[in-house]
């Protein structure tokens, strides 16, 4: 069999979020090498990582650890950077400490780098993005203790929206299953955290989108500024910093949602808007 360039194995795999033993993910990403071609071996996957195939077999066998000199060519065979990268060296750092105060310390650590959970909506469920008031609705649930009072709901709400908008929000989200109702009557909160990727669902979210936008516009004028935070910034960047400044903003929404879990007797539903996009490019108008 001719040898493959290095990194050829460097297949999709599982969250490395979904480990707290980093030597786990390696074996992870072997058995899927192996699983994919049958000739893969413990010997190519050293070869790979620049070590001793005997070795490595005793790294996965958690007898040894990985060399650090060697960490950086594997989260390149892993395809891990950034926050991931970060959160794989954690765990190697917490496999080798010594003494359970230190483990805890550093445990701790590596786990405020994990993802939210999140649940990814289904085709029907993209009807929660029908009208801006709808997830409106749905948060709000939680700071009324469940009350499925629509005149309440409606009540609460800026702008203003109709007592039957707000009956007609709660009944579709029992139909779509976003709200249950609990033995007492009360509406509960299914899943905090939602998400709607993939191009299939792309249009939904950019309506939705673009309506929170024309709130977010309205807001300037209908809402004291000591009850919101609006603020712009215009600026020049190259590629590479354009890259890092939206996974500062993707790592940002994931702090405030960590910090929203937090948040166990909410008072208020907030709308936050982040918009980042071009004005002028170096090519000219497209």
């Amino acid at each position: 069999m001719a040898k493959r360039p290095s990194g050829t194995y460097s297949l999709a795999m599982p969250s490395v979020f979904d480990y707290l033993d980093y030597r786990d993910l390696l074996k992870a990403h072997y058995d899927k090498c192996k699983a994919e071609e049958t000739l893969f071996s413990y010997r190519l996957m050293a070869e790979q990582i620049g070590l001793d195939s005997s070795y490595l077999f005793r790294i996965l066998q958690k007898d040894y650890h990985l060399p650090h000199q060697h960490v950086p060519r594997v989260l390149e065979i892993l395809g891990l950077s950034g926050r991931p990268a970060e959160y794989f060296q954690m765990l190697i750092a917490y496999a080798r400490a010594r003494g359970q105060k230190a483990k805890q310390e550093i445990l701790e650590k590596a786990l405020a780098l994990r993802d939210i959970g999140r649940r990814s909506l289904v085709e029907n469920e993209l009807a929660l993005f029908r009208d801006w008031w709808v997830p409106t609705i749905r948060c709000l649930v939680e700071v009324v203790d469940g009350r499925a009072n629509p005149t309440e709901l409606a009540a609460r709400i800026q702008p203003t929206i109709s007592e039957e908008q707000a009956r007609e929000a709660i009944d579709l989200l029992l139909e779509i299953g976003l709200l249950a109702k609990g033995s007492s009557g009360r509406l509960q909160l299914r899943d905090a955290h939602l998400s709607a990727g993939g191009p299939e669902k792309a249009a939904a979210v950019r309506e939705y989108q673009g309506k929170v936008l024309m709130l977010a516009r309205d807001a300037l004028e209908a809402i004291p500024s000591s009850e919101r935070d609006i603020s712009t910034l215009t600026f020049a960047v190259d590629a590479n910093a354009f890259g890092e400044i939206r996974e500062m903003l993707r790592e940002c929404r994931r702090q405030i949602q960590k910090r929203v879990d937090e948040s166990p007797h909410p008072d208020r539903v907030i709308q936050l808007a982040i918009a980042c996009f071009p004005l002028a490019n170096a090519e000219g108008k497209r």
